[in-house]
């Protein structure tokens, strides 16, 4: 009898060891390790959970095979509390942890749901729809209070192109269904055996050749000369972020602004961009700074993209993250950021958690704009998104359907170092431009800006905290994807799909053969 509780307890050892190893393997598929082929096989243990053990059980494996996923992941987090907070270490790692353990319960209910499934289904059914739940999460979290899209499953794949290129068809998240697609095969070979396993294991095949298959038609008929292209340069100044914000500074740093713009006006580009805050004061509201970089615009001849601070009018007069459009006529257009930082250009629920604001410095209180403004380039009008938006799939959507030709991404990733954090920032935008086959370009304040092909591939880029110049032609929107016309299609139909599997086990009335 003694012997029963040491083997339970240590059943237990393994089964938490396997799970937590899991979360980290997964995590290890993300820039900068880019350990890409883990991500096909680090949910295995959480499914297998699933499609075995009680709901209870599920839902507890699956949150810590997520929750230490997202602690790996985030783990770049702990250099922006330690450098620009108060709170002390090891303390930091608290909201980190928090933040993990939130994004790791989207693991846990699908585990959950599965186990539910299994019950009235059988296992291979529910791990059938465990990649539609997989998509339908993914959405919620970049929904919810807000929205916290880091991490999406499809975006562990960005160098591999011929894997992404379905997201022509339904964005991040067919990468993402494709993904946990091979998960649910390799887990139910775990929990039905071979035998029984394999209709699941040819469908995951299917799909993953299919994919394949795609992908590399895709990218031939990408790559194909467009009907036009644009000159575009950007500018990296690399200012670390203890300079940037210090008003002694302001003059020399203007003074590498303009030099580094002239550098890249040789090579007489349509336009040159500026990161995000290049300036930060209020450029609208300081009439000798507004001047000096219009006769800039007009000594060089090219148009200037420039990141700044502005002010919205009227009484509450709210601070904005904005982009100006600089010509020799002065401001020609502005956007002004949508989707703010949470607990970075915001507080969610200020009147409960306002008091976070006194705790570090990045903390700010900003507007949200309303507009997806189309900057008017001649022959080239363009969008451009601000740091954090990038992630948003819909967002970004948004400035394609509105006429944009190609697209602009300005950001200052001082916060994080030296850290992953910029380089899984990067990795992101291969995604946004195959969802529309659209060229990015990218400047960022300390790196890593760079160029995105329609095709996803990065090109030139200038690594972190490396100043210089980067310029390339690149070519304009020539097609109009599957994502851009119906966006989030493939949620809405995994959402049918769960329901319907839903509604199929509550119609059964009794429980199914595993």
């Amino acid at each position: 009898m003694g012997a029963e509780p040491e083997a339970s307890r240590g059943g237990a050892a393994v089964r938490i060891t396997v799970l937590a190893a899991a979360g980290v393997l997964g995590a290890l598929a993300f820039p900068k390790t880019d350990w890409s082929p883990l991500a096909w096989i680090w949910l295995v243990p959480a499914l297998v959970s699933g499609a075995m053990g009680t709901r209870r059980a599920a839902l507890l494996d699956g949150w810590l095979a997520g929750t230490v996923f997202y602690v790996v992941l985030l783990r770049w987090l702990e250099h922006t509390f330690q450098h620009y907070s108060a709170i002390p270490w090891p303390v930091t790692w608290l909201p980190i942890a928090a933040l993990a353990a939130y994004c790791g319960l989207y693991v846990g209910v699908v585990a959950w749901a599965v186990a539910g499934l299994r019950r009235r289904l059988g296992a291979g059914p529910a791990l059938a729809v465990a990649p539609a739940l997989w998509v339908v999460g993914e959405w919620l979290r970049g929904w919810l209070m807000g929205g916290f899209p880091w991490g999406l499953l499809g975006y562990s794949q960005h160098a591999q192109l011929p894997v992404i290129q379905i997201a022509e068809l339904g964005g991040v998240y067919a990468v993402s269904f494709l993904i946990v697609a091979v998960n649910a095969a390799l887990a139910a070979l775990f929990a039905l055996g071979p035998r029984r396993a394999w209709p699941g294991a040819a469908m995951a095949g299917l799909l993953l050749a299919a994919g394949l298959g795609f992908g590399v038609h895709a990218l031939a008929r990408a790559s194909a000369s467009g009907p036009g292209s644009v000159e575009v340069a950007v500018i990296q100044p690399s200012i670390e972020q203890t300079i940037k914000w210090d008003p002694a500074r302001h003059a020399q740093i203007l003074d590498l602004y303009e030099g580094l713009t002239r550098e890249a006006a040789r090579g007489r580009p349509a336009i040159v961009l500026w990161p995000e805050t290049a300036t930060t004061i209020f450029l609208r509201g300081d009439p000798i700074l507004l001047e000096r970089l219009r006769r800039l615009a007009e000594e060089v001849g090219t148009p200037l993209l420039v990141g700044s601070i502005d002010r919205r009018e009227g009484p509450r007069g709210q601070f904005l993250n904005s982009a100006f459009l600089l010509t020799g006529q002065g401001i020609r257009a502005k956007y002004d950021k949508i989707h703010l930082v949470p607990f970075g250009e915001y507080v969610p629920l200020a009147g409960l958690l306002g008091f976070v604001k006194g705790w570090a410095e990045f903390i700010s209180e900003f507007g949200a704009g309303d507009t997806e403004t189309v900057f008017p380039l001649p022959g080239a009008p363009f969008g451009t998104v601000i740091c954090y938006e990038i992630i948003f799939p819909e967002l970004f959507r948004g400035f394609v359907v509105g006429g944009s030709m190609f697209m602009a991404n300005i950001t200052n990733d001082a916060w994080f170092g030296e850290t992953s954090g910029p380089w899984q920032h990067l990795g992101m935008l291969p995604l946004r431009a195959i969802e529309h086959r659209v060229a990015i370009a990218r400047a960022a304040n300390t790196g890593v800006s760079a160029f995105v092909e329609p095709t996803g591939r990065i090109g030139p880029l200038l690594p972190l905290l490396e100043r210089g110049v980067l310029q390339r032609r690149i070519p304009l929107r020539a097609q109009t994807t599957l994502y851009t016309r119906f966006g989030d299609w493939l949620v809405v139909a995994c959402a049918a799909l769960g329901a319907a599997a839903v509604a199929l086990a509550l119609f059964r009335r009794s429980p199914a053969s595993c």
